[in-house]
C-alpha cells in the first residue's frame, strides 16, 4: 500500500507546468480559423441578410463576463489577447500565489494590478462657474415725451378740455352761430325803413299864356323840399305800411301866386294788406321759419357732434387707462423673470442646474421684454389720440407731457334695462330729432305752396292830411292878384298847424285782385312737397330701426362685458392659486422651469385678460350711452338751446 505523497504530486505538477507553457505561448501566436456557419438559425437576429458571426457557445462554456452592477441585458466581451502577442511565462512563485479579489470585480474581466486595487477614489474636479449678472432693463422712454413732465388727469377733465379746445366742436359751434346770423337776415325784412331825399328845384320855364302871371314871358319857380317816409312790413298777416311827411317851400314869380313864398305840407299813411295769397304765410314769413328749424338742425348736429367727441374721448381714455395698467403688467411680468433668471444663475453656480436652464429663462426673459416695449408702443398711442382730442393747437406745451389717468374702471353688476334704453334713444337721438325738425319743415312748405295756388286780393288805403302858409303878395312890389284867406297866412308853423287840423285830407280804400289762370308752378311746387313728405316718413322709419339696433347691440355689449368681467376675475384668482402651487413644487425639486414659467404667462395673461375686460365694460358703457344720446346727462354736459334767449 503506497501512501500519498504531497511532494511528489506538487513535483509533477510543476513538470506539467512548465511543459505546457511554450505551447500555450504557440497557440496564443497562431490566430485559429473562424468556423463556417452551420446553418441560417444561428446567425445573430440583430444583424441583416449576409452579415455572419462566429457559431454561439453553449451556456454552459461561456465565462461569466456580466457586472453585476451594470443593467441586465448589456453583455462586456471577455478580455483577448491581440493575435501576434507573446505571453510571458509565469513563474511558480506567481502561480502558487493567491489571486486578489477586488469588489464589485466583473467575472471574466483583466484583474487590475495590486497598486491600483488599494488606491483611494479621487474627487472629480468640476470647474468653477460664476453667476452672470443680470442683464440691463429695456429702455421704456418714449420720443417727444418728457418723463419728469406728468400730468394727471379724471375724465371729467378730459371731457372738459375737449370740449373748449377740440377743433371739430369749434366748427360745429360755429356751424350753428351761422345759422343763427341767417335767421338773423331774414327777420331783418320786418325792420322799418326810414328814408328821406331832401331836394332843390329851381326852373326858369317860358309862358305863352297871359293868364299865368308871367307878363315877361318866362316864369321862374324855386322849390325845396324834404320829404321824410317810414316803412315797414307786418310780421303778422302779410301786410305793409307806409308813413310819408312831405315838406315843401316854394317861391316863384307869377303874379297870380297870392301867397310867395308858401309851405306846404302832406302827411299821409298807406296800408296794404293780403285777404288770401300771402295773407297766412308768404315768403318771408315761411324763410323765417324754415329757418329757425335749420338752427335747431343745427343744434341737433352740434349735441351730435359734442357726443361723438365726449364718446371718443371716453373710449381714447379709457384706452389710455388700459395700456398703462397693461404695461404695468408685462412690467412685473419681465421683473418676474429676471428673478428668476437670479435664481438659475445661483443655481448653476452652486452645480444644482445645468447652463441649459438659463438658456430657457433668457428666451422667456427676452420675449417679455418684448412684449413690454410693445405695450409701451400702445401706450404712446393711446396718449396722442387722447390729446388730440383735448388740445387745440398742435405746438401746445401739454404735447410733451406724460399724461396719468387717475379714473379706474367701474363695474355694474345690475344687467342693463332695454326697453329704459330704448325710449331714451328714441327721445334723445340727435338723427331722429333732425328728421323731425325736416318734417316740420316740408310742412312748412306744404302750407306756404297750397297758400300761394289761392287767387291774390289785396286791401290798399291811403289816408293823408295837409297842409299850407305863406307870405302874401306885396302890392307894392309887384302886381297881386288878391288876398289870400286869413287861415293860410303865415310860417312854416301856421302849415304845421293847419296839417294838424285835419281840414284838409285825403281818405283812398280801394282792393287789388290778381287771379292767376293755370298756376303751374304753384301746383307743381305742391306736388314736389307731398313726394318729399312721403320719403321723409320712410326715412324716418328707417333710422328708428338703425337707432333700435344700435341700442340693442350696445345693451348686449354692456351684458357681455360685464360678465367678461366675472369669468375673468375668476380665471386671475384661479392663475394666482395655480402659480403660488407650481412656486412651491418648484421649491422643492418637484417641477421645472418649463413649467414655472408656463404658470407666470398664463397668471399675467389672466391679469391682462382682466384688464382688458374692466375697460373694455366701461366703452361699452360709453357707447351705449353714445346709442341712447344719453352722454350729455350723464357727464353733466347742458347745451344752451340757441333759440331761447
Amino acid at each position: 500500500m503506497h501512501m500519498f505523497e504531497p511532494g511528489k504530486v506538487i513535483r509533477v505538477f510543476v513538470a506539467s507546468a512548465v511543459l505546457l507553457v511554450p505551447n500555450a505561448g504557440v497557440l496564443a501566436q497562431t490566430p485559429s480559423a473562424t468556423p463556417p456557419p452551420r446553418n441560417p438559425a444561428q446567425r445573430d437576429a440583430t444583424r441583416p441578410p449576409g452579415s455572419e458571426q462566429n457559431p454561439t457557445t453553449p451556456p454552459e462554456t461561456r465565462p461569466n463576463t456580466q457586472n453585476p452592477a451594470t443593467p441586465p441585458g448589456s453583455q462586456q466581451p471577455a478580455p483577448q489577447t491581440p493575435p501576434g502577442s507573446t505571453i510571458p511565462p509565469q513563474t511558480p512563485t506567481q502561480q502558487n500565489q493567491p489571486a486578489t479579489v477586488q469588489p464589485n470585480a466583473v467575472p471574466g474581466a483583466t484583474p487590475l494590478p495590486a497598486d491600483q486595487v488599494t488606491q483611494e477614489p479621487v474627487e472629480p474636479n468640476f470647474p468653477s462657474v460664476e453667476p452672470r449678472p443680470l442683464p440691463p432693463m429695456p429702455n421704456l422712454t418714449r420720443l417727444g415725451v418728457v418723463s419728469g413732465n406728468v400730468v394727471t388727469i379724471s375724465l371729467n377733465e378730459a371731457i372738459r378740455l375737449a370740449l373748449a379746445n377740440n377743433n371739430d366742436i369749434e366748427v360745429s359751434r360755429d356751424d350753428v352761430r351761422i345759422a343763427e346770423s341767417q335767421l338773423r337776415a331774414f327777420e331783418g325784412v320786418y325792420d322799418p325803413f326810414f328814408t328821406i331825399t331832401p331836394q332843390i328845384d329851381t326852373r326858369v320855364t317860358p309862358i305863352q299864356n297871359v293868364f299865368s302871371g308871367a307878363p315877361t314871358g318866362k316864369l321862374s319857380t324855386s322849390v325845396f323840399s324834404l320829404s321824410p317816409a317810414v316803412t315797414k312790413s307786418f310780421s303778422r298777416g302779410g301786410g305793409t305800411y307806409e308813413l310819408s311827411f312831405s315838406n315843401n317851400r316854394n317861391t316863384t314869380s307869377a303874379t297870380s301866386s297870392t301867397l310867395n313864398p308858401y309851405y306846404s305840407s302832406n302827411l299821409a299813411l298807406t296800408v296794404s294788406q293780403p285777404l288770401l295769397r300771402n295773407r297766412s304765410i308768404d315768403n318771408n314769413r315761411r324763410q323765417i321759419r324754415i329757418q329757425k328749424k335749420r338752427v335747431e338742425q343745427s343744434d341737433a348736429d352740434f349735441r351730435r357732434r359734442t357726443i361723438d367727441v365726449i364718446a371718443q374721448v371716453q373710449s381714447a381714455y379709457w384706452d389710455l387707462v388700459f395700456a398703462m395698467r397693461d404695461q404695468q403688467v408685462q412690467l412685473d411680468n419681465v421683473n418676474l423673470s429676471r428673478e428668476n433668471l437670479r435664481q438659475i444663475e445661483a443655481q448653476i453656480s452652486a452645480g444644482a442646474k445645468a447652463p441649459l436652464d438659463r438658456s430657457e429663462v433668457l428666451t422667456e426673459l427676452a420675449n417679455r421684454e418684448s412684449a413690454l416695449l410693445s405695450a409701451t408702443q400702445t401706450v404712446s398711442i393711446a396718449e396722442n389720440t387722447l390729446k388730440q382730442l383735448m388740445l387745440k393747437d398742435p405746438t401746445a406745451p401739454q404735447w410733451s407731457a406724460q399724461i396719468t389717468p387717475t379714473d379706474t374702471p367701474v363695474v355694474d353688476t345690475n344687467p342693463v334695462n332695454l326697453n329704459d334704453a330704448i325710449t331714451e334713444a328714441r327721445k334723445n337721438r340727435p338723427e331722429l330729432q333732425r328728421l323731425r325738425l325736416q318734417r316740420d319743415i316740408n310742412g312748412i312748405d306744404l302750407q306756404y305752396f297750397r297758400n300761394q295756388i289761392r287767387p291774390q286780393v289785396d286791401l290798399v288805403a291811403t289816408v293823408a292830411s295837409t297842409g299850407l302858409a305863406g307870405t302874401p303878395c306885396n302890392a307894392a312890389v309887384t302886381t297881386c292878384s288878391g288876398s289870400p284867406p286869413p287861415f293860410l297866412v303865415g310860417g312854416y308853423f301856421k302849415d304845421l298847424g293847419n296839417l294838424a287840423k285835419f281840414q284838409t285830407r285825403n281818405i283812398t280804400v280801394g282792393v287789388a285782385i290778381q287771379i292767376p289762370l293755370h298756376n303751374t308752378t304753384a301746383k307743381a311746387n305742391l306736388a314736389g312737397a307731398h313726394i318729399q313728405q312721403e320719403q321723409l316718413e320712410a326715412s324716418v322709419r328707417s333710422t328708428e330701426q338703425v337707432v333700435e339696433v344700435d341700442v340693442r347691440n350696445a345693451a348686449q355689449s354692456v351684458e357681455s362685458a360685464r360678465l367678461q368681467v366675472l369669468t375673468a376675475r375668476d380665471a386671475r384668482r384661479n392663475a394666482e392659486i395655480q402659480l403660488e402651487g407650481e412656486q412651491r413644487l418648484y421649491s422643492v425639486g418637484r417641477s421645472t422651469t418649463y413649467l414655472l414659467i408656463q404658470r407666470q404667462n398664463a397668471l399675467a395673461n389672466a391679469r391682462d385678460a382682466e384688464v382688458r375686460a374692466e375697460t373694455g365694460y366701461s366703452k361699452a358703457v360709453s357707447s351705449l350711452q353714445h346709442a341712447t344720446s344719453t352722454t350729455l346727462h350723464a357727464n353733466n354736459v347742458i347745451v344752451d338751446n340757441p333759440l331761447k334767449p
